[in-house]
């Protein structure tokens, strides 16, 4: 299986401590916080990374 391509999110500031996100080609999405993404990943179907974000774009203040 190769290795999934990180993106990290367009609101990190400097440093590594930032959210990394990953698609794979069976379609799942994975996240990461770490500096490392090979460590601990959250994976999740593309409807429930909508859903996601979604809830963060209309509930900033909890971001």
């Amino acid at each position: 299986m190769p290795e999934p391509t990180w993106q990290k999110s367009s609101y990190c500031a400097q440093g590594n401590s930032c959210v990394h996100i990953a698609n794979t080609p069976s379609g799942a999405i994975h996240l990461t916080e770490s500096s490392d993404p090979a460590h601990s990943t959250l994976g999740a179907t593309p409807q429930a990374f909508a859903a996601l974000i979604h809830v963060l774009k209309e509930n900033p203040a909890h971001v």
